[in-house]
C-alpha cells in the first residue's frame, strides 16, 4: 500500500481506495452482499462522485447542506452527487425533525422559515427551538418546512456500511477515516508486519456483527442511556472470540464506572464482580466503601491482600485497609512506613530556573563527574522496545489490522504478555547470556525511525545506548522489563527523570527531580519502591531556588 502525497488534490480519494482494496483482499469472506455490491459499484463511479462520497464519509453526521459540499477539485456538486442519488446512497429529500432542521439552518433562515410563528424572532436559536418544540411539530422534508429554502439537504445513507469497513480496516471505531485518508503517511515509517489469514481478529461474519453491536452499546452508554438496560444487552452479546471478549470487558468496566457516578452502588458492584479487568476488584472495594458496606469492603480487601493481582492493588490496599479498619472500630492498623530514599538536597541559582528544573539539576550534577542524561521514561522503554522488537510486532490474531499501525492493538490488554510468553522469554534469555547488547545495537541500526510504542528515537543516540549497556547490569534491565510487561499502561511512565553514568566504573544512578512544591506521584512512588526492592541505585533530588551570591 502506498500513501499519496497531499500535493495531489485527490490524495484522500486515492488513500480511501487503498483502504477498500485492503479490506476486500483481507476480509473477502466476511463481506456480505451489500458490502460487496458497494465495493463493486464504488469502483465504477466517476471520480467526482467518488470524491464527494469520501468527503461526506469523512465529515461528521449524515445530513449536509449542498452549499457546504463545494470542493474545487470535485467541481459541480449537483453533477457529482447525481450518480449517488441514482444508487440511493444519497437521498435529496430526507425527512427532518425540528431538531435536525435547527442544526442545519442558519438563524436568519429559521426566522424566514417560521415567520409569524415566533414570539421573539431575535432570540437565541436555543430559545427559538424550545418555543417550537412545545408545538410538537411532526417531522417532514425540507420543502414542507420551508418552501423557499435556499439550499438542498442531502442525506448520506451508507454510514453503517462504511462503519463496518472502517472497523475491518482499523480494528476499532474510535479512529476516524481522516486519520488515514487525510494523512501524508510518507512522513512516517512502519514495521512491515506479516499479515496472514490466521492473524485476523475477526474470523467470521458473526464476529463483525457482534463488534458493531458492542460499538453501538458503547455509543448508547456515551449518550447517557441507563446502565441497567445495557448490562442486560451485554448479557446477550457474548462470544468465545478473545478479541471481542476483551472489548466486552472494557465496556462493562465503563458501565460500572457510570453506575458509580450515578450512585447506583448495587449495580456497580454487580458489574465489577468477576470482571477480568485489572482495576475491577479495587473498584468493587471502593463501591462497598462508598455505600458504607464496611464489612464487605474489609473482607474483600483482606482477600485481595492475600494475593494482590498487580502493583496497583498493592498500593490501593495500603490505603484502604487502615481506613476500613478504623471504620469497623478495630485497633489502629499501621501503614507500612515508606522506604527511606536516598535524598539529594540542592540549592540552585534562580537564574537557572528558566531552563527547567530537570535540566538545571543535570547541569549541576555533571560538574561532579560522570555523564548525566535527561531521559525520564524514554531510555528503559526504548531499550525494552529494541530488545523485544520481534515479540512486540508478532502478527498474533487481533494485534495488527493494517500496515500503518505503530503498535499492536492489544498492547494494553491484560493478556498482552501471556499471548507472547515464549517470544518474550527468548528475548529475556539474551539478558542472561549477554547477547542482548549486540541485539540492541543491531536493532537500533536496522529499525531506526520505524514507529514503535516503546522506542523514542528522538531521545536516543549511539553514545547513550552504549553508556547504558556498559553501566546498567543486565539483571537490572531484566527487572525493569518484566515490571513493564506486568502493566504496560501504568508502568511505562513514572520512571526517574535523570540517569547518571560513570562508564569507567561501569555504574549508574537514576535521579527523580522535584522542584519547590512538587510531590511524588503514585506511579513514581511505585517505581522508587521497585528500585529499592531490587537494589537499583536511585535518588530523589529536591531543589530550592536561591538568589545568586555576588
Amino acid at each position: 500500500m502506498i500513501a499519496h502525497s497531499v500535493d495531489d488534490p485527490f490524495y484522500y480519494l486515492h488513500n480511501f481506495r487503498q483502504v477498500l482494496r485492503w479490506v476486500e483482499q483481507r476480509y473477502a469472506d466476511l463481506l456480505d452482499a451489500e458490502d460487496q455490491a458497494f465495493l463493486l459499484q464504488f469502483a465504477r463511479l466517476p471520480q467526482p462522485a467518488q470524491a464527494l462520497l469520501v468527503r461526506m464519509v469523512m465529515r461528521k453526521g449524515e445530513l449536509f447542506r449542498d452549499d457546504r459540499l463545494h470542493y474545487a477539485e470535485i467541481g459541480d456538486t449537483a453533477q457529482a452527487v447525481a450518480p449517488l442519488l441514482s444508487l440511493g446512497w444519497v437521498c435529496a429529500e430526507p425527512v427532518l425533525t425540528l431538531e435536525q432542521l435547527f442544526a442545519l439552518l442558519r438563524k436568519d433562515e429559521l426566522a424566514c422559515c417560521f415567520a409569524g410563528h415566533l414570539s421573539q424572532p431575535k432570540a437565541t436559536k436555543a430559545r427559538l427551538l424550545a418555543e417550537l418544540q412545545a408545538l410538537e411539530l411532526v417531522e417532514r422534508p425540507l420543502h414542507a418546512w420551508y418552501a423557499e429554502a435556499p439550499v438542498r439537504i442531502l442525506h448520506w445513507r451508507l454510514q453503517p456500511l462504511c462503519d463496518r469497513l472502517r472497523l475491518l480496516f482499523f480494528g476499532n471505531l474510535y479512529q476516524d477515516w481522516s486519520e488515514f485518508v487525510l494523512a501524508d503517511l510518507g512522513l512516517l515509517r512502519y514495521e512491515q508486519v506479516s499479515f496472514s489469514r490466521d492473524s485476523r481478529a475477526l474470523r467470521q461474519r458473526a464476529d463483525v456483527d457482534l463488534a458493531m453491536a458492542l460499538h453501538a452499546c458503547a455509543e448508547r452508554l456515551e449518550q447517557g442511556e441507563a446502565p441497567e438496560g445495557l448490562v442486560l444487552l451485554l448479557g446477550r452479546l457474548v462470544s468465545d472470540n478473545p478479541w471481542l471478549a476483551r472489548r466486552r470487558t472494557r465496556l462493562l468496566y465503563a458501565i460500572g464506572q457510570r453506575c458509580e457516578r450515578l450512585g447506583d452502588w448495587a449495580q456497580a458492584a454487580t458489574v465489577y464482580e468477576g470482571l477480568a479487568h485489572p482495576q475491577a476488584r479495587i473498584r468493587r472495594v471502593r463501591v462497598f466503601e462508598r455505600s458504607e458496606q464496611w464489612e464487605r469492603a474489609h473482607a474483600l480487601a483482606l482477600h485481595m491482600a492475600q494475593a494482590p493481582a498487580n502493583p496497583l492493588e498493592v498500593q490501593a490496599l495500603a490505603r484502604m485497609l487502615p481506613r476500613l479498619n478504623r471504620k469497623l472500630g478495630g485497633p489502629p492498623h499501621r501503614r507500612r512506613a515508606s522506604a527511606v530514599q536516598e535524598l539529594i538536597e540542592l540549592q540552585l541559582p534562580l537564574d537557572s530556573a528558566g531552563q527547567g528544573v530537570e535540566r538545571a539539576v543535570r547541569a549541576h550534577l555533571q560538574q561532579s563527574g560522570g555523564e548525566v542524561h535527561y531521559v525520564e521514561n524514554t531510555l528503559f522503554n526504548s531499550l525494552f522496545g529494541l530488545l523485544c522488537w520481534e515479540a512486540v510486532f508478532a502478527p498474533l490474531p487481533g494485534a495488527f489490522f493494517h500496515p500503518y499501525q505503530a503498535a499492536p492493538q492489544d498492547l494494553h490488554d491484560d493478556d498482552f504478555q501471556t499471548r507472547r510468553a515464549a517470544l518474550f522469554e527468548a528475548c529475556f534469555a539474551q539478558l542472561d547470556d549477554g547477547r542482548y547488547r549486540q541485539t540492541i545495537r543491531d536493532r537500533f541500526a536496522a529499525k531506526y525511525g520505524l514507529q514503535s510504542p516503546f522506542v523514542f528515537w528522538a531521545a536516543l543516540n549511539e553514545n547513550l545506548i552504549e553508556q547504558a549497556l556498559a553501566c546498567v547490569p543486565a539483571q537490572h534491565l531484566k527487572h525493569c522489563f518484566v515490571r513493564l510487561l506486568q502493566d504496560i499502561r501504568n508502568n511505562r511512565t513514572g520512571m526517574p527523570d535523570l540517569i547518571q553514568f560513570w562508564p569507567e566504573q561501569a555504574r549508574y544512578q537514576m535521579i527523580e527531580v522535584k522542584g519547590p512544591g512538587d510531590r511524588l506521584q503514585d506511579n513514581q512512588l511505585r517505581w522508587l519502591e521497585f528500585c529499592r526492592e531490587h537494589a537499583m541505585p536511585v535518588a530523589v533530588c529536591h531543589v530550592r531556588w536561591c538568589e545568586a551570591v555576588a
